[in-house]
């Protein structure tokens, strides 16, 4: 009897908890199994289909596009480089685990005792996977439009705060000199288009090995994408 009214209260609370989630992010689940699954840590189950990876994967895409046309709209006279600059401050780990600090999607994660959460990295990581495989849950669930209405009322309402704190080169900079290797140069490349529509190639240089250029309509912005190339090529967190 003591069992049963333990596993009563469990599911009890279960329930309550995902009820209190979909408040927070205004989206009732039709099919719940999304939900849970967006929720569990491949170390409780490494069936592709039965934790967040695959969601995670999808809702980076669906993010991608979403911001993508908002930043279309927001700069109807952007270029290619602006617009990719924005884009990446705003589907970055760090601001991604912001958003999901701010909705406590942590308190939903299922995983084993042994992920320790209480390394910085390991946790930012784990909020902006949530995030992500939130949002490929809600689309699967219910399309564009639901994962749209978070993506407007969560990344894109502080937009402005990730853009004034992210600086590739400089985190470029600080992560060459934290792994003891050399210092990165910033090579210009080309400068291309007339006069009154240049586009800047800069290419990151560290040591004898070269990164993906960045292009831009001026050498700073070319110089932050191609910081950010640099950063991923290299598997930096940031």
């Amino acid at each position: 009897m003591k069992l049963f009214i333990k596993l009563k209260q469990y599911f009890i609370d279960k329930t309550e908890s995902i009820s209190n989630l979909e408040k927070k992010i205004n989206y009732i689940f039709h099919n719940k199994e999304y939900l849970d699954q967006a929720f569990t840590h491949k170390s409780l189950n490494t069936v592709p289909r039965k934790n967040y990876e695959r969601l995670e994967f999808l809702g980076d895409a669906v993010l991608d596009i979403i911001v993508s046309r908002e930043l279309m709209r927001e700069f109807p006279e952007g270029d290619e480089g602006l617009l990719t600059q924005k884009r990446a401050s705003l589907v970055q780990k760090p601001y991604l685990a912001n958003i999901g600090q701010l909705l406590d999607l942590m308190d939903y994660l299922k995983i084993e005792q042994s992920v320790n959460l209480n390394i910085e990295k390991i946790a930012e990581k784990q909020q902006a996977n949530l995030f992500e495989a939130l949002i490929g849950a809600i689309y699967l669930d219910g399309g564009i439009d639901p994962c749209r209405r978070l993506i407007l009322d969560t990344v894109w309402a502080y937009r402005k705060e990730a853009w004034k704190s992210t600086n590739y080169k400089g985190k470029l900079i600080e992560y060459c000199h934290s792994h003891d290797i050399n210092s990165p140069t910033f090579v210009l490349k080309d400068i291309s288009g007339p006069d009154h529509q240049r586009t800047f190639e800069i290419q990151v240089k560290i040591g004898s090995i070269n990164y993906s250029s960045g292009l831009g309509t001026n050498k700073k912005t070319a110089e932050q994408i191609a910081a950010k190339h640099a950063l991923e090529e290299l598997g930096a967190s940031f």
